[in-house]
């Protein structure tokens, strides 16, 4: 009985940045600006894929998605974020923290997978010009896109199902700004090993086998770009993809970043993340939606002229 009782829990506190009081109004003010930007950013994305009819094309329609991917990633934990930040309770419920992993690793999913197959649209579009229509029909990309969304909701379903049945009789403190799988699987009092090897599965099939997928693309990409004669058609070629390739590397640079830098023994032995941790934490959620749009507006003229061309229509209609 007393087993039982330790089990039940009804809420975790999320420690966050707590013992750091001027570091909370200062981080609320930036991760809020940040937050406005990438609404408006990613907002903007998606306005223009679906109004400019010049836009209707894989490359956009996978833009677009990855547009609303962003806002509802960054939904799932920054409002939250902001009001622990303000407020002395930092507590959330089983079931809150419940769907908060569930949302947040399966946005995290489906960004992966959703990379992978932009990088494969890249490498038709440049390696097999004249076959492009054909190999990226709408019979093409739509499924792929939903086969993104697709993976990334059943690897959370599964992922958060097996840990939520976890028994929790240790301290309920989650010492993160959010419910992270990772750091919720941890509090358990059970054997997580089973856990831990689903988790090593989806993380192959799910992040590193996408990452492959771009390795490959990217490499047949260079290749073929290198055999154009002209300076003029090589530069033509290569900013085709030069967004993506941008938006790429910062997404699994800062995840390298996060999980293969060197920890001190001190960290490897405990379940403490200093403040340096948790804010490299809070701005990979946060810096890479926001520079999505950024990247993908400055270094394309057509997004350039369909936002000028919104904008204008805009203005003249008032």
């Amino acid at each position: 009985m007393e087993w039982e009782n330790q089990t039940i829990l009804v809420e975790f506190f999320l420690k966050g940045l707590s013992g750091y009081p001027r570091l909370e109004l200062l981080f609320f003010v930036l991760t809020l600006a940040m937050y406005v930007v990438i609404l408006l950013g990613n907002g903007t994305l998606i306005m223009i894929s679906i109004l400019d009819s010049h836009l209707h094309t894989p490359m956009y329609f996978f833009l677009g998605n990855l547009s609303f991917l962003d806002i509802c990633y960054t939904t799932t934990s920054i409002p939250s974020t902001l009001v622990s930040f303000l407020s002395e309770r930092k507590t959330i419920s089983f079931s809150g923290c419940a769907v908060q992993m569930f949302l947040g690793l399966a946005m995290g999913t489906t960004e992966c997978v959703l990379l992978g197959m932009m990088a494969f649209d890249r490498f038709v579009a440049i390696c097999n010009p004249l076959r492009y229509p054909v190999i990226m029909s709408k019979d093409a990309y739509v499924p792929m896109a939903a086969g993104s969304w697709f993976a990334g909701v059943v690897n959370s379903a599964v992922q958060t199902a097996f840990v939520v049945q976890l028994p929790f009789c240790r301290n309920s403190v989650i010492n993160h700004f959010s419910c992270e799988i990772l750091a919720v699987m941890k509090m358990a009092c059970a054997d997580i090993s089973g856990n831990e090897f689903i988790m090593l599965v989806a993380t192959t099939l799910f992040t590193l086998t996408p990452l492959l997928l771009i390795i490959i693309s990217y490499t047949l990409i260079i290749a073929s770009i290198l055999k154009i004669r002209s300076s003029e058609g090589r530069s033509k070629a290569f900013s085709t993809c030069s967004a993506h390739l941008t938006v790429v590397i910062i997404f699994y640079g800062t995840i390298l970043f996060m999980y293969m830098k060197p920890k001190s023994k001190e960290t490897l032995n405990s379940d403490d993340l200093n403040a340096t941790d948790k804010l490299i934490s809070l701005f990979y959620g946060v810096m890479t939606p926001m520079m999505n749009p950024l990247i993908y507006s400055l270094r394309n003229k057509d997004v350039k002229e369909a936002v000028k061309h919104l904008l204008n229509r805009s203005f003249f209609s008032k």
